[in-house]
This record gives structure tokens, C-alpha cells and sequence, in this order.
């Protein structure tokens, strides 16, 4: 089912229809990623566009990309004349840099498995885990 968006909205309207906190959507502005039009009460008037784009950040945000890389993507989505090539490579930079998370993950994860492997657990004070947060030479 498409999203259906109010034509003009105020904040707490753009809120609930894109799942993002008031605060986030001010910081969106405050930074440039959105500019919603004022009205003569100074409020924020948000059309439909800055809803897609409110959308697309919550997005791409919820997929880790950074707000730099946010703010590329958001130059690539107004360019009708963009390259799908340009959208592919922020994408597969970002899968690198998960992907040397994951690792980085799966090591800590390792090591810390090995050391309670280690670990009697039982009544007795030595510790290899204690061992080896405080850099004592016996540890696993």
C-alpha cells in the first residue's frame, strides 16, 4: 500500500506520519537535509516533498547510512540525470563497512568465548576473564 501523505502538515503531523521524533526532524533542518516553508506564525509548514524526504532519511538512517551519506543519497534521489552506478557504490560502501563490523563483531565474540571457556566458574578466585581485562600475563 503507498504512503499517503497530507498535502501540508506541521511537525507534530510530519512526526506521526514518518515515525521520526520532532527533535530528529528539527536536526534535519537545522543541518539542511530538509526545509520546510514557514507560515506568517513562524511555525514550519512541511509539504509533501519534505515528507518523502523525511521518509527516505528514516530509511536510509534505519540501514546505517550516515547523515553525510544521507545527504549524498538525498542529492542522488532529486537528480532525475543520477547514475544507478553512483547509488550502487554508497551502497556497497556501506556492506564493506558492515561487513568489517561483523568481523570486528565476531572476533570480540570469539575472545570472550575462549575466556569463559577458560573460566572454572566455580568458588576458586582466579579468573582467566579477570586475567585478561586487567593484562595479566596468564590469561588465555
Amino acid at each position: 500500500m503507498p504512503l499517503r501523505w497530507n498535502v501540508q502538515m506541521n511537525i507534530g503531523a510530519a512526526a506521526t506520519q514518518t515515525g521520526l521524533p520532532g527533535k530528529t526532524i528539527r536536526y534535519y533542518e537545522e543541518i539542511g537535509l530538509v526545509t520546510p516553508k514557514r507560515a506568517e506564525n513562524g511555525y514550519r509548514v512541511f509539504l509533501e516533498t519534505d515528507a518523502h524526504k523525511l521518509h527516505f532519511l528514516s530509511k536510509a538512517r534505519s540501514l546505517g547510512f550516515s547523515i553525510d551519506d544521507c545527504r549524498r543519497l538525498l542529492a542522488l534521489y532529486a537528480d532525475s540525470d543520477r547514475a544507478s552506478a553512483d547509488v550502487k557504490a554508497i551502497a556497497l560502501e556501506k556492506v564493506t563497512e558492515i561487513d568489517r563490523k561483523i568481523a570486528d563483531l565476531q572476533s570480540l565474540r570469539d575472545t570472550l568465548a575462549s575466556l569463559a571457556r577458560h573460566c572454572h566458574g566455580d568458588g576458586r578466585p582466579d579468573c582467566p576473564i579477570i586475567d585478561d581485562l586487567a593484562g595479566e600475563s596468564g590469561a588465555v
